[in-house]
């Protein structure tokens, strides 16, 4: 479906503009499909972010500026996400040894038990998504979205 129906727009729109509101509009549905997702596992995506990126530490534990520097939404409350998790037993959190100012998150095997739970189900949300492209199409989107995302100021 064009964006314009989609929006029931009556005036005819710029191609620049097409392309924010086509990418405003498939943003939003892909984040409420994954929300459904992640719901019966009482998991946000910010949490769920939060948990990948402790997972990707190998062992090693994260501080709040590393984790949010990896967010995948930047303006995310970092501390609250981890205070939730913790207590959901799906992190640690420890004061760091060599300064007391920093806090160390790890992820519990709790933690750990549930992303490989959610793998298939992610993968299958992925997978959704890129049924109707083929693998050079995919590519390509990749290629054009970055391509738009780099602001030259």
């Amino acid at each position: 479906m064009k964006i314009e129906e989609l929006i029931q727009s009556s005036v005819t729109l710029s191609d620049t503009k097409r392309v924010i509101l086509n990418l405003m509009v498939t943003q939003n549905v892909v984040a409420e499909k994954f929300y459904e997702v992640l719901k019966p596992f009482d998991l946000s995506g910010e949490q769920y972010n939060v948990l990948r990126i402790l997972r990707g530490q190998k062992g090693n534990p994260a501080n709040m500026c590393v984790i949010q520097e990896r967010m995948v939404t930047k303006n995310s409350n970092t501390t609250r996400l981890i205070d939730k998790l913790l207590l959901k037993d799906l992190v640690t959190r420890n004061v760091c040894p060599n300064n007391r100012r920093k806090m160390e998150v790890l992820i519990t095997d709790k933690g750990l038990a549930l992303l490989e739970e959610l793998e298939p189900l992610v993968l299958r949300h992925e997978q959704l998504f890129a049924q109707n492209l083929s693998n050079e199409e995919i590519i390509q989107l990749n290629d054009l979205l970055e391509k738009f995302r780099t602001l030259n100021m």
